[in-house]
């Protein structure tokens, strides 16, 4: 999305739902590498049960479904590396950061040093940057 100068808009995907059990996690997977495959400038937030995306070591073998969590490893090579994970969220729930996949990018700007694309963050720290974006999607 860009406004009628050509400037890209902000856009952030909010994920509240866990990753199985409704169709939100993956539909919001999908429509953020459609985005990105047209340059958007994104960002994730993961809030309320939608941490669990990100949690290692998911098997859906139980539940008949395909695990599509691999997936989120592809985001660096997107583009896509402001990705907001709600602290309070994780603490919740019983999780920490240890218990989030290793999400990365190669850094351009640092010799394609690799860095970190999780970010945890606290609630007020979260609505601060809800606030700077230009379009917000909830999941």
């Amino acid at each position: 999305m860009s406004d009628k100068g050509g400037t890209v808009k902000k856009l952030m995907y909010i994920n509240r739902k866990a990753p199985y059990g409704t169709i939100y996690a993956l539909e919001s997977l999908e429509v953020v590498l459609i985005g990105a495959a047209f340059d958007q400038n994104i960002s994730l937030a993961f809030i309320d049960d939608g941490v669990y995306q990100l949690a290692k070591g998911q098997n859906t073998e139980a539940l008949g479904v395909k695990n599509f969590s691999p997936t989120y490893k592809a985001l660096g090579d997107y583009d896509i590396n402001k990705i907001y994970v709600e602290k309070e969220s994780l603490q919740a729930r019983g999780l920490n950061q240890d218990d989030l996949m290793a999400l990365t990018y190669e850094d351009e700007d640092d010799d394609w040093a690799e860095k970190n694309s999780i970010h945890i963050v606290s609630t007020k720290e979260m609505s601060d940057i809800l606030e700077q974006q230009d379009v917000v999607f909830s999941f």
